[in-house]
């Protein structure tokens, strides 16, 4: 399974807008492109910025949606008012312990690290850091995504509400300290996110 990551840094006042704009418009053209297993996005409401994420059933189905996909993606950053930065990964692993409500939010980290350490990058993240996650008050998912190419990956961890995460921080703070020296990967960035969409029918790969 792939997925194909945009990150617009837009205007704040122009967040709701682009929440719609993806809900009626950019979902449903992804519902209509062979395999396409759906859409999330996370937004940023005090910096403007926001990450809507397509996951594909092949990397053949992703970047045949490229060119179809450009116009649309466009249009998105136009209604945000910002530029569009697109990356593609590799879902690693995916797991749900219950679809996440409408207060939910995510916390998610950047990492690097050589290209040859991914794989055991992720191998640490199931095995070690994954199952202390799943003990989190307020857990609802996570996930794992990774580029072979670059060594660069990206985990996101959905919570019931804000308080849940807030209420995690410090133990998770530790825990990414632990796992990523282990992994053997430098922490790029931290940030937390509402989950504005949650529409990925990504299977268990965990």
């Amino acid at each position: 399974m792939y997925a194909r990551s945009t990150t617009i840094r837009g205007r704040p006042e122009s967040v709701d807008n682009g929440i719609v704009f993806c809900r009626y418009e950019v979902l449903a053209m992804c519902q209509e492109l062979p395999g396409c297993l759906g859409l999330s996005m996370i937004v940023d409401r005090e910096s403007g910025r926001s990450i809507t994420t397509t996951a594909w059933d092949s990397i053949e189905s992703m970047k045949a949606s490229a060119t179809v996909m450009q116009p649309i993606r466009d249009a998105a950053a136009e209604t945000l008012g910002g530029t569009p930065e697109v990356a593609e990964w590799e879902i690693a692993v995916m797991h749900r312990n219950h679809r996440s409500p409408g207060a939910a939010c995510a916390r998610v980290t950047w990492l690097r690290g050589e290209p040859t350490a991914i794989d055991r990058a992720a191998a640490v993240f199931k095995l070690a850091l994954m199952p202390e996650i799943e003990t989190f008050d307020g857990f609802c998912g996570v996930s794992f995504l990774i580029n072979r190419e670059t060594g660069l990956a990206v985990t996101s961890v959905a919570f019931d509400s804000r308080a849940a995460l807030e209420g995690t921080r410090e133990r998770a703070s530790g825990l990414r300290a632990r796992g990523s020296a282990e992994a053997r990967l430098e922490i790029m960035e931290v940030a937390d996110f509402e989950l504005a969409l949650a529409h990925l029918d990504v299977p268990e790969m965990v």
